[in-house]
């Protein structure tokens, strides 16, 4: 195993970013983990200002999450089955504001988040082992990343998160 220590420290936050925001969708992932079989899954998602990120749940596989903020701040939803709103919570660095710093959602919850600064950096933890076909149940009342509609309801859920 070539990386049996890794820091989490400045210098990976910023190499990071930087494939962040020269990403086409505004994100990347650094995986703690060595392989995508791995459990738990243990990784840095790092975000820019107007990603988009649709709304999902994990089912089946069932598999909870657990999100903290490292910098930054995000808007993070949960939804009901219909796709209303149920929650909007603010998370970001406790001792730059006075809201909570991370969420541990159940299996099963739906779910998406909105970048409210210019970035974010958040450590996300959960179950493997991923697979792309059954990572993500999408919600059918949300437009997919890349579909017409995304910037109208990433809008929308902006919106909801200033209130």
């Amino acid at each position: 195993m070539t990386n049996r220590v890794q820091l989490i420290d400045e210098a990976l936050f910023e190499t990071t970013l930087a494939r962040a925001a020269s990403s086409a969708r505004g994100r990347t992932n650094h995986n703690f983990h060595p392989s995508l079989d791995d459990n738990p899954h243990r990784f840095l998602n790092v975000m820019t200002r107007g990603t988009y990120i649709t709304p999902h749940r994990h089912l089946d596989p069932a598999k909870s999450e657990t999100f903290v903020i490292l910098r930054g701040e995000v808007a993070f939803f949960v939804f009901d089955d219909r796709g209303e709103i149920e929650r909007c919570d603010i998370l970001g660095d406790p001792l730059q504001r006075a809201h909570a710093c991370g969420i541990d959602i159940a299996p099963g919850v739906w779910h998406s988040l909105v970048v409210r600064s210019e970035s974010a950096i958040c450590f996300e933890v959960k179950p493997g082992p991923y697979q792309v076909a059954n990572d993500k149940d999408f919600a059918s009342w949300a437009p997919r990343e890349g579909e017409p509609g995304c910037a109208a309801y990433l809008e929308k859920l902006t919106k909801h998160a200033t209130r």
